[in-house]
């Protein structure tokens, strides 16, 4: 795949994550398992991304809607699985009241720094004793390739400010407090580290810098996000890069918890 400046464009390529990407919904399939979904129940798959995990909720009996803040996605997510239920939904807006058995999210909160909203909203669309299942990038997450992604823009001349930094990644105690304020009762939490390899060789982790990462390029021309990426991989290939395949140096976290 090329190095173009439209590469870096569009935060959430569809094509390119269902493609290259697989591994996002392939990893929570026991999240799924967590959730425990059951005939009859009402499930949210908030930050449904192309509708994999929303099917696999769909497929155990459950009526669920799929919810994602991309455009793109969910259009290709109303490719992949027509018969069911997506929108497309800010999840710091969530206007649903009571609605909601089970609300499920993977991948998707640490892209969200405005957690407190969308807790709030989690709390009003769950129905009283209703449960919040979800996985997503905890404290530590990506930290060498976020050590890397600066260490090359500071080298290469390019600001470096934190602000391009699209994440949040919070410790247990930190959202778990969160969670705590807003109504809820956390019955089960853990961080744990997930090496995991990125698809596609030799372009893995390129591939995951565009799909992913792209808010630390997108200013940058195109002669100018090749250099960066090269200089990037170069940092991090002793550590990340191993039989001909990329890892990302994951750290999850994983929350169940009931609304009071």
């Amino acid at each position: 795949m090329d190095n173009t400046a439209a590469d870096f464009k569009n935060q959430w390529n569809a094509e390119l994550y269902d493609s290259k990407h697989s591994f996002v919904s392939e990893l929570a399939a026991n999240l799924v398992e967590l959730l425990s979904p059951k005939p009859g129940e009402c499930i949210l798959d908030l930050g449904c991304g192309t509708g994999h995990l929303t099917d696999k909720i769909a497929s155990l009996g459950s009526e669920v809607i799929g919810i994602d803040s991309s455009v793109t996605m969910i259009e290709q997510a109303r490719k992949n699985y027509p018969q069911l239920d997506f929108d497309v939904v800010d999840a710091r807006k969530l206007a649903y009241t009571e609605k909601f058995d089970g609300i499920f999210s993977n991948a998707v909160l640490h892209w969200i720094k405005e957690a407190e909203e969308v807790v709030v909203g989690i709390n009003r669309a769950l129905k009283p004793g209703g449960r919040f299942v979800a996985e997503f990038g905890g404290k530590g997450n990506v930290n060498a390739i976020i050590t890397a992604i600066f260490n090359a823009l500071q080298k290469a001349g390019y600001p470096t400010d934190t602000a391009l930094n699209p994440w949040y990644f919070p410790s247990i105690g930190e959202y778990g407090s969160l969670l705590e304020k807003h109504g809820f009762q956390l019955t089960y939490a853990t961080l744990f580290e997930r090496l995991t390899p990125l698809e596609d060789g030799e372009q893995g982790l390129q591939n995951w810098l565009k799909m992913f990462a792209n808010s630390f390029l997108n200013g940058l021309s195109t002669d100018a996000q090749i250099s960066t990426i090269i200089d990037i991989e170069n940092q991090l290939r002793p550590s990340l890069y191993k039989n001909n395949t990329w890892f990302a140096d994951y750290k999850r976290i994983r929350v169940i918890a009931v609304k009071l």
